[in-house]
């Protein structure tokens, strides 16, 4: 299904297939005067909000599909431009409900497919969502979990169907850190080299706009875990593949007050966050609530540290998206309630590097 755009947009709609710096800068546009200064942030040319929609609970029906689609409405009409979800988020449900709240509101012609950046990922093996041909015991590790490319071709097809888009603005292979547990490091980077081929073919053909990894563990450093990933190996790879202009350009990990390793943890002196920076690569936080857990119930101390916040559920989220490094924090935002509860954080400023730091030492 191609968008409709009747907004005053003057690239014609079949041409758009992601989000574009004048795009997004006009968005934010409408927003500024009302925002903080701080509320938008450019990453990679595009002008986004620092705080992001993620689709990945919630029940596999109905309501909750009809929830999403209204929330991701809601939020764009609220100054919210990044969307994340996945093929296997509630059996690709929820990528569906994305696209029907995104052409709901292209539609009715409030904003374009230019303004908003929409990201997805695959890796895992959905039920329902196999490609036709199959794929070889070889290509498949643990069982669940691939980077071949004929695989990852098929699922890009059914995300841009599901999302009913032309293009992708983020394409992340999904916790590609599972197939360490099953294949050697050698097998494995061989298996990043040919995912990145193919996803640098597909940002040629305009299906994908920039790719990445979306992890768990894969970059956190803990006591008696397997080996994670190596960024500058993946970076490495993609500058092979891709020379100085390849578009890896994005990572995702897990960050909040009770998983702050992605700041606190070093090598070779450096964070995982300053790293990435050397590397131009964008750091998106997921889990900013640690699925609603941190949205209650938190220390009054955080409060002292993390002022003119109304609830808890902000508290977690303004820690995460004052960290220096991350650019965009997630947060699952089902009901309109929600989305309007993490949009009042566009007029307040992200916390100062004084506050944020206050913060670690409660926790120590």
């Amino acid at each position: 299904m191609t968008t409709r755009n009747t907004s005053t947009s003057l690239i014609p709609t079949s041409t758009i297939k992601a989000g574009t710096p004048e795009g997004t800068a006009r968005f934010a546009g409408k927003f500024e005067a009302a925002s903080n200064a701080g509320f938008y942030r450019t990453v990679q040319g595009l002008r986004v909000s620092n705080i992001g929609l993620g689709t990945y609970l919630g029940k596999v029906d109905e309501a909750t599909d009809l929830a999403y689609a209204v929330a991701v409405e809601a939020e764009l009409k609220d100054g919210i431009n990044f969307i994340d979800t996945s093929l296997n988020y509630r059996d690709q449900r929820s990528e569906r409900a994305v696209g029907v709240g995104l052409q709901r509101i292209f539609e009715a012609g409030h904003f374009s497919r230019d303004q908003v950046v929409v990201c997805t990922k695959a890796g895992y093996v959905v039920p329902g969502a196999v490609p036709k041909n199959g794929l070889s015991d070889g290509q498949i590790a643990g069982g669940m979990h691939s980077m071949a490319a004929a695989f990852l071709e098929d699922q890009l097809e059914r995300s841009l169907a599901n999302l009913a888009l032309e293009g992708i603005d983020v394409f992340y292979i999904h916790n590609p850190e599972t197939q360490l547990s099953h294949v050697s490091p050698q097998e494995f980077y061989g298996r990043i080299r040919e995912a990145f081929e193919f996803l640098e073919k597909a940002v040629s053909a305009g299906k994908i706009q920039y790719y990445g990894t979306a992890t768990w563990e894969g970059y956190r450093r803990r006591p008696g875990a397997p080996e994670g990933l190596s960024l500058e190996r993946l970076v490495s790879i993609a500058r092979e593949v891709g020379g100085e202009g390849h578009r890896f350009r994005f990572i995702q990990l897990p960050f909040n007050l009770a998983m702050p390793e992605a700041f606190t943890q070093a090598l070779h002196g450096k964070n995982i966050l300053t790293r990435a920076a050397d590397c131009q690569i964008t750091v998106i936080a997921s889990a900013s609530l640690l699925q609603a857990r941190l949205a209650r119930n938190l220390p009054d101390e955080i409060g002292t540290h993390l002022p003119g916040l109304a609830s808890d559920a902000q508290r977690a989220l303004q820690f995460v998206r004052s960290t220096p490094g991350i650019s965009v924090a997630l947060v699952g935002m089902g009901t309109v309630d929600h989305v309007s509860e993490n949009a009042a954080l566009s007029t307040i400023p992200a916390a100062t590097l004084e506050n944020y730091l206050g913060v670690y030492q409660l926790s120590g």
